[in-house]
């Protein structure tokens, strides 16, 4: 009997997408992203390790959660595996995939770097790859742009934050087709290289990495015309939460670095709702920017008859703040930059469960991916598998979700979400409870102490030796 080809996998990363579609209950016009959904897995409760990009990455590529403060940076990937001699265990699990038959494609920002090569913002590209052993083939066309730092930050004119010295506004909606900003580009790449990987036979791995809707805001001008103006929700929570330390937030640095915005973000006063809603347009025409362009791709996949034999992965790599807790970005321990969007559509598997509650991390995809794909893991990685969950035949849920960032560990349970911080700022400890403050509104720590006496020692499993070392007396 012939043993049936491995299926492919289409992984696409999405940079900043927060739970933020139209099947999460957003206004966003998703319609793609809607039908993958609807078709194969939604997450409801799927969360990072870490809020920054970088760090979020590097759990995901190896498995394992941080386990000293390196991890936490957007540098991770290149100080822990670019740059170093195969070894015996995978550098990634995309490297695994490779060792075991696939034939490995990146094209965009997969790792932390826009193009998977390591070189500053303002550098020539270079041709050292970030991650040296899992890419078969690695691919950027960063159009008039030139580079792939300029492409993340680009505007339609061909300019980008850099070169224009950051005099730039957060958002723009651009007078040019889906070919106008790189992420077009980006679509147009994948669409040419699945016609080769059609006719290579080979089961493949490719990695397709968007930009949006990672700052700048910036998408063609007919996305920004799917939504107006006071039909764009405000923020649920736009207020600090009552009894925390306010270096559990921050002053919103990233947003700020775009000099012509007509407001600043601060701590100290929310921008107008007019300001507020501008921006927030902006989000959702990214999103419905990058919607279009994997609809480009399922539909490409339905053409070349490669969907009944590859699984679609859709990834953010964090969540982000539009005005939540008074911050415009990523880069705390609150629900809002720790749960992201995941999708998993698997044509190999019959009665997917639609929306799964099941709490997962990022670590859980690499197992996850592996056991779909029929591959065995020799090494030991923090991930669980959920694979079973996606046909709901595994009713055990994961107990929690482990975050890292700020000299803190956050820890979300099905009701909870406490949070330990390693400073002298006090309080240090917060609790949240889901069941009645689901915006994180109030830290109420002090007045259940009982919770937080049990739940801490499950906490405390999750510091592997990450924060020993600090110093806990600085913010």
């Amino acid at each position: 009997m012939q043993q049936k080809k491995p299926p492919n996998v289409l992984f696409i990363a999405i940079d900043d997408l927060r739970n933020e579609l139209g099947v999460y209950g957003s206004i966003a016009k998703s319609p793609n992203l809607n039908a993958l959904a609807n078709k194969g897995s939604l997450f409801m409760n799927h969360y990072v390790q870490a809020p920054t990009c970088g760090a979020s990455r590097y759990a995901l590529m190896t498995g394992q959660r941080p386990s000293k403060p390196e991890h936490l940076k957007n540098s991770a990937i290149e100080l822990e595996i670019s740059g170093k001699a195969e070894g015996e265990n995978p550098e990634s699990f995309i490297h695994h995939f490779r060792r075991n038959g696939y034939h490995t494609v990146g094209i965009g920002k997969i790792t932390h770097s826009a193009d998977g090569l390591l070189y500053g913002y303002e550098e020539p590209v270079s041709d050292i790859r970030e991650l040296p052993h899992s890419w078969d083939e690695l691919l950027f066309n960063p159009g008039k742009w030139v580079t792939g730092w300029n492409a993340f930050f680009a505007y339609a004119n061909g300019e980008n934050r850099q070169s224009l010295k950051k005099q730039v506004k957060p958002y723009e909606a651009g007078e040019v087709d889906d070919e106008g900003y790189p992420d077009g580009l980006t679509t147009n790449l994948a669409l040419s290289k699945l016609k080769e990987l059609k006719k290579k036979g080979q089961p493949f791995f490719m990695g397709v990495g968007f930009f949006k809707p990672h700052l700048p805001f910036n998408a063609p001008k007919k996305y920004w015309n799917l939504y107006h103006g006071d039909s764009i929700p405000l923020s649920e929570n736009p207020r600090i939460p009552e009894n925390i330390h306010l270096q559990s937030l921050h002053e919103s640095g990233e947003f700020n670095q775009y000099a012509l915005g007509e407001e600043k973000a601060s701590l100290s006063a929310s921008v107008s709702d007019d300001y507020a809603r501008k921006l927030r347009q902006g989000y959702l025409a990214s999103i419905s920017y990058i919607d279009a362009q994997i609809g480009k791709l399922l539909e490409e996949l339905e053409t070349l008859r490669l969907d009944q034999d590859t699984i679609v992965v859709i990834w953010g790599d964090h969540g982000w703040h539009l005005g939540d807790q008074r911050i415009w970005g990523k880069h705390t321990l609150f629900e809002n930059a720790l749960k992201s969007t995941l999708i998993i559509s698997s044509p190999r598997l019959e009665n997917q469960s639609k929306k799964i509650h099941t709490i997962v991390e990022s670590v859980d995809i690499y197992p996850t991916l592996m056991e779909l794909c029929g591959i065995p893991l020799s090494h030991n990685i923090d991930g669980e598998s959920f694979a079973q969950n996606l046909t709901g035949s595994n009713t055990k849920k994961k107990a929690v979700a482990y975050s890292y960032f700020k000299n803190g560990i956050s820890m979300r349970t099905d009701q909870y979400r406490l949070t330990k911080y390693f400073r002298s700022g006090q309080p240090t400890i917060e609790l949240y409870d889901h069941s009645i403050d689901p915006n994180e509104t109030k830290n109420i720590a002090s007045e259940n102490t009982k919770v937080v006496a049990d739940l801490m020692p499950l906490l405390e499993k999750g510091n592997s030796g990450i924060y020993n070392s600090i110093e806990y007396n600085s913010p």
